[in-house]
């Protein structure tokens, strides 16, 4: 994000598919896998939203149903990242409709390009992102091994729950990143264009803008390094994550729309950095769970008894 550049989910792929493989899968499935997603010879991708279900992942209607030794895999994704390029995705899957509660009844797959039933729709036409392939995919009476069951069955929905603060930390440190190079595209073009005779750098006005926008950025950045620390000791906890997730890229979005404020009109010009920043930002408080979610996450940590 500091070089403005969007492309294949790389982080996505590395940071978020790679470690479910590593911390879930077989042997086998690591052994066959990593090596290629490592080289970059496979991409993966995985698939949780549904046309019905995003950031309640207790409400998706994918259902793979055993017959024998094998699954069959019915259902229909929406939103995904790499879905288009991917030649392997995590599936999310309800496996158990009679189980206590949902959450208690959904398992994660591994589908490969090619398998028989899986179709990749159309690349969706985003307003940002555009090096980014996003596709909707569909399984149609897909017929999986035994072994394409990613850890235990039943068990996805804790795995989900396990992995998302890495990747909702990985949102927040995007964010930051992305203020950071907006604000440093706007300190070099307001100590270049002129008006009224002198750079705009001058007026009082941006100067106090950019005296916000510059302690906003570091207060958080500070936060962000304290979560990344915590992570890295497997101490950052949900509630955490999700505060970094929900203020970073609100922060992102508030930078995005004052940094093209003060380019004025070449703000809103393709041919300006700060125009791709603007609509690439917009995407970051929906992804990975609402920014509405977090605050419900945050806020139910806040009032439990534990």
């Amino acid at each position: 994000m500091y070089a403005n550049c969007t492309g294949p989910g790389f982080s996505l792929h590395s940071d978020i598919v790679m470690p479910y493989i590593a911390n879930y899968g077989s042997k086998e499935q690591i052994e066959r896998f990593i090596p290629e997603m490592a080289a970059g010879r496979c991409i993966g991708a995985i698939a949780m939203t549904e046309p019905g279900a995003g950031s309640d992942l207790q409400g998706v209607k994918t259902f793979a149903k055993k017959e024998g030794n094998d699954w069959i895999l019915n259902g229909s994704k929406v939103f995904i990242t790499n879905g288009w390029m991917c030649d392997l995705v995590i599936v999310v899957a309800v496996t158990n409709r009679e189980a206590r509660s949902p959450a208690h009844g959904i398992s994660l797959f591994l589908v490969e390009n090619g398998m028989e039933g899986f179709v990749k729709g159309r690349k969706l036409e985003k307003i940002g992102l555009k090096a980014q392939d996003t596709a909707e995919l569909f399984f149609e009476d897909v017929r999986l091994p035994a072994s394409a069951l990613l850890g235990q069955e039943n068990k996805g929905f804790y795995y989900l729950m396990s992995e998302l603060p890495q990747e909702r930390l990985l949102i927040g440190d995007i964010a930051i990143a992305s203020c950071e190079f907006m604000f440093e595209e706007t300190r070099n073009y307001v100590k270049q264009r002129k008006a009224f005779g002198k750079t705009i750098s001058h007026l009082q006005t941006v100067q106090h803008k950019l005296a916000e926008l510059k302690t906003q950025i570091c207060v958080s950045r500070t936060f962000l390094d304290n979560c990344i620390d915590l992570h890295s000791r497997k101490c950052l906890d949900s509630a955490t994550a999700s505060m970094a997730k929900y203020w970073a890229s609100d922060l992102q979005n508030n930078v995005a729309t004052q940094c093209v404020q003060l380019h004025g009109g070449w703000g809103y010009m393709w041919e300006y950095p700060i125009a791709k920043s603007f609509v690439d930002s917009r995407v970051q408080p929906i992804y990975g769970g609402t920014n509405e979610i977090m605050k419900e996450l945050i806020a139910r940590d806040i009032v439990s008894n534990n």
